[in-house]
């Protein structure tokens, strides 16, 4: 288990990371997301003591991996790295592979075995004799991953590992961090900027903004519960409106924004300022024409904007308060949705998660 407790980081006078605190249990994958100059790499560079806190301490099962210097080298033999941009050594994938259990002065028939095992993990059986800098990046990023997984540590650090991959490549090497960490029991903590790979990959996500873990949680509580706004935008939630609670019922609050009423399943009491999430894909849109609407919030507005969206067609719509929504091509050539149509909107008051605004 690896503890972060109060860990904070300064280069000169920029504080990189603040009060950082996380427990990260045995055997599971936590992924850190955040934008870039969060402070995410800065973490994971203090976790395998190639930095060293300014502040707080990291407990690897439960000891101070920074107290005693002479120990550092025991703690790292305990971890293993996977960087962005892997090096690759002059020489051939093999020697690549072994330079870890070289280092531990393994015999060779076992460093023999255990590469061989290791190159079947990763689906270069074979590659033994290729030189490694004639490889694909996504060839490389395995042989890296085999060069970390092949000394057998308790944790695996990743550090942005698909980011210069192409899409097979990084679905390549997300299956094999699945498969690394069920066969294994690895724990494995994985930074990313990439937020569908975390909630792909990961029994739990901390969300790094500003130097310091904005919300930890897993995938659905991240996802579907943000804990505040700045959370939410990061998620990619387009539309968090701002508005006062004016009456509840039955568990449902009445929201009064800009003009607009939003209602909501919350328990939060009548006075709170609030924000409102809601989905553009939890919206459905409808024809002006009398059709009854079962939703709790329905509203009427105008199409200001348009354009695709992968597969789908990504609306503006303004409400009073401006609406994004997802539908599909198909639903929008049946409603002849076009710039400037009226239209209706529809959600669920459970489609809403309220938090407080505390800004």
């Amino acid at each position: 288990m690896i503890e972060i407790e109060h860990v904070a980081k300064k280069f000169g006078d920029k504080e990189v990371l603040r009060d950082v605190n996380a427990v990260i249990r045995d055997g599971e994958i936590f992924a850190i997301i955040g934008p870039s100059g969060s402070g995410k790499s800065t973490l994971l560079r203090i976790i395998n003591l190639l930095d060293r806190p300014s502040g707080g301490r990291v407990l690897l099962d439960g000891e101070d991996i920074h107290a005693e210097r002479n120990q550092a080298l025991s703690y790292r033999r305990k971890m293993a790295m996977v960087f962005q941009k892997p090096a690759a050594f002059n020489e051939n994938v093999y020697e690549n592979i072994a330079i870890g259990l070289r280092m531990r002065h393994l015999p060779e028939p076992a460093i023999r075995q255990k590469i061989e095992e290791a190159l079947e993990v990763i689906g270069l059986t074979g590659y033994e004799k290729r030189r490694a800098k004639t490889l694909s990046g996504g060839e490389m990023q395995r042989v890296a991953l085999a060069r970390a997984i092949v000394t057998e540590p308790a944790v695996l650090l990743m550090d942005e590992p698909t980011a210069n991959l192409d899409p097979v490549s990084t679905a390549a090497i997300e299956d094999l961090v699945l498969q690394i960490n069920r066969k294994f029991g690895q724990t494995v903590v994985i930074s990313t900027h990439d937020m569908l790979q975390g909630q792909r990959l990961a029994h739990r996500i901390g969300v790094m903004m500003d130097g310091v873990f904005s919300q930890i949680g897993t995938p659905r509580e991240v996802f579907a519960m943000p804990k505040n706004k700045h959370v939410a935008r990061f998620i990619g939630i387009e539309n968090i409106i701002s508005g006062t609670i004016v009456r509840t019922s039955e568990g449902v609050a009445d929201i009064a924004a800009n003009g607009a009423t939003i209602h909501a399943v919350t328990p939060l009491p009548v006075g709170t300022r609030v924000c409102a999430c809601v989905k553009p894909e939890d919206i459905t849109v409808h024809l002006i024409d009398g059709t009854q609407i079962s939703a709790r919030n329905v509203l009427d507005g105008t199409i200001k904007a348009e354009k695709a969206f992968g597969p789908l067609d990504h609306l503006t719509v303004d409400c009073g308060i401006p609406m994004s929504v997802l539908i599909t091509w198909k639903s929008s050539e049946e409603l002849g949705i076009e710039k400037g149509a009226r239209i209706r909107i529809s959600f669920k008051a459970s489609a809403v998660h309220v938090m407080e605004d505390t800004d």
